[in-house]
């Protein structure tokens, strides 16, 4: 097993000790560049996991990056499947989804957090959350658009060049060793300002910090794609939205109560009224269709992932205060 990455995002070269010991080689590499690629000997499975995830990074500063990373890489890890006929599973986003129709999704706000009602105008959302049936259509952010458009790709790889592939549409991942930023990784973010008590902000929808997303523990994730090798037989071909479901949704302001309880820390948090471009209120994935196809269920709960993140900082303070406090 290798394991094949450019350790860009800080915090990601703790990992490479912790590779070694699970008995996975390490190369490093930049998916960006197609003669990295040839250094690497022949794969049974190609995990595409590597994106820029930001979708702040998309809107500030042009296409370029997200272009070469988010779709030029895949097609470069295509084409490397495809020289060793090697089967292909890809980690793309809840992001494909059209940001005006996510903002029209029927809400009621509560005390806390704002939540989905049973009855929806539109396709494809319930109060499950979102399904696979949700319209494509309109804009979706920079970085949305090139996951999607690598969702393409990878179907016509699938039917015209005989690769086997299975895409996962994740909602939020969560748990330890997320190196968690303003822009992407929440979860360790609010954790980590809590546990070395620096500032945070609510930003958007008043300042309320009521904005919503469900929660996927990682090794919840690890689980699923690891049984997903094992049955491409007949999982080739689907597409699955994958997150923690409506019982693992937490907004801002009920995971600042998580972590003032974790870390007995209360920490100043900033209300910034404007919502920012691109943001939603409420994202939760309907879990149904992975759940009929592979009988599949989260196996970790809200609570084992805040847990778990906060056991992860307090273990690891030294290594990783210069980074995420």
């Amino acid at each position: 097993m290798v394991a094949f990455d450019s350790l860009k995002r800080r915090g990601s070269e703790l990992n490479l000790d912790r590779l070694k010991l699970g008995g996975v080689d390490f190369m490093h590499g930049d998916i960006r560049c197609r003669e990295d690629f040839d250094a690497l000997g022949a794969a049974d499975v190609v995990v595409d996991a590597s994106a820029e995830p930001s979708v702040l990074v998309g809107l500030e500063s042009g296409a370029d990056y997200l272009v070469n990373t988010n779709l030029n890489g895949t097609v470069h890890c295509l084409n490397y499947a495809k020289k060793h006929h090697a089967d292909f599973i890809f980690l793309s986003t809840s992001r494909v989804y059209p940001i005006q129709g996510l903002n029209r999704i029927d809400l009621k706000e509560t005390d806390t957090r704002f939540e989905l009602l049973a009855e929806q105008s539109q396709a494809g959302v319930s109060e499950k959350g979102i399904s696979e049936s949700f319209s494509l259509k309109g804009s979706r952010s920079l970085y949305g658009a090139t996951k999607l458009a690598a969702e393409l790709l990878i179907e016509e790889y699938r039917e015209w060049m005989g690769i086997r592939t299975v895409i996962n549409r994740f909602g939020v991942v969560a748990g330890p060793w997320q190196m968690g930023k303003v822009d992407q990784g929440f979860v360790a973010l609010w954790m980590a300002k809590h546990f070395w008590q620096k500032e945070l902000a609510y930003i958007g929808y008043g300042g309320s910090g009521k904005q919503v997303r469900d929660l996927l523990h990682v090794q919840d994730l690890v689980e699923l794609i690891d049984r997903q090798i094992q049955e491409m037989d007949h999982l080739s071909g689907h597409t699955f939205n994958v997150g923690g479901g409506i019982k693992n949704t937490a907004s801002l302001l009920e995971m600042t109560g998580y972590c003032q309880e974790l870390t007995g820390n209360a920490i100043p948090i900033k209300k910034v009224p404007e919502t920012r471009t691109a943001d939603v209120p409420m994202y939760c994935t309907d879990n149904s269709l992975i759940g009929q196809v592979m009988n599949w269920q989260p196996r970790f709960g809200l609570d084992s992932i805040v847990q778990d993140t906060y056991g992860w900082m307090k273990e690891n303070q030294s290594i990783l205060k210069p980074i995420l406090a």
